[in-house]
């Protein structure tokens, strides 16, 4: 445990000291604390921790979509209040869950005049639309619109240029990918109090997901990913501990005494 400049160390172990604690949960939210931590370790945790849970935690989203006979984004949907454009970027941002390993497909086929909402796509049992009354487009009197919706599984944000799933089906159009579950993450690193010390640090978190995801499970997550990553490092630079000198003559001693014993 380092010591701070002037300050005696109270005899405790900080880490059995933390503790993570939910001060606050809702239906996408939570409000997370931990504390105590060594001061200037809650900045390093925090900052890590965030980056890595806007990264790396694993959620669902659409790739590309097939609507009415449209080729390319640009093409004209006839009927529909939206462009093309702007019906793309609707169901880009439309939240799912998919419980598949492999790519799945939701459809949906609508006469108008109605207002479209995630809710109107058929049901596909490996596929969850977490906010069914959001909105997609317009379909005005007369009109038609039908699409087939890619749903794939990832982590972050997957612009349609750095894919890698070679050409798609002819009318297919690829979409940028937000896979990330988690609509918001903040913390704020505070003071608190150890027994007579004051600036230990506590950190703050607070996480709102799409709902996929607990916000709880998204920081056990974040942490478990790091845990990883540190122990690759640990395991790839572990060195065996050589004795030192007392160690050494001790040895050499033992060593010098069991071989005149056997000489006897």
């Amino acid at each position: 445990m380092p010591k701070r400049q002037g300050e005696k160390m109270p005899p405790i172990n900080d880490l059995e000291l933390m503790k993570v604690k939910t001060e606050k949960k809702e239906k996408n939210f939570g409000l997370l604390v931990i504390e105590p931590l060594m001061p200037g370790y809650g900045i390093t945790l925090a900052n890590s921790l965030r980056r890595v849970i806007l990264a790396s935690i694993e959620g669902s989203a659409i790739t590309s979509v097939k609507i009415n006979n449209c080729t390319h984004e640009f093409d004209t949907v006839r009927g529909v209040k939206e462009d093309l454009v702007e019906l793309i970027m609707n169901l880009k941002s439309m939240r799912v869950k998919s419980n598949s390993d492999d790519e799945e497909v939701i459809k949906l086929k609508i006469n108008g005049p109605k207002i479209v909402v995630a809710g109107d796509f058929a049901k596909n049992p490996q596929v969850e639309i977490l906010e069914p009354e959001y909105y997609i487009a317009e379909v005005e009197k007369g009109g038609k619109l039908s699409i087939d919706a890619t749903v794939s599984r990832g982590t972050g944000y997957l612009p349609t240029e750095l894919r890698e799933d070679g050409k798609l089906p002819l009318g297919h159009i690829a979409v940028d990918a937000i896979f990330t579950p988690i609509k918001k993450i903040n913390y704020k690193v505070e003071n608190t109090r150890v027994g007579q010390i004051t600036n230990y640090d506590k950190i703050t978190f607070e996480i709102t997901t799409d709902g996929s995801i607990d916000p709880e499970i998204a920081l056990s997550n974040g942490a478990k990913i790091l845990t990883e990553y540190y122990s690759s490092i640990l395991n790839q630079t572990k060195t065996e501990e050589k004795p030192d000198k007392k160690t050494r003559k001790k040895s050499t001693k033992k060593t010098t005494n069991a071989k005149a014993k056997n000489k006897k």
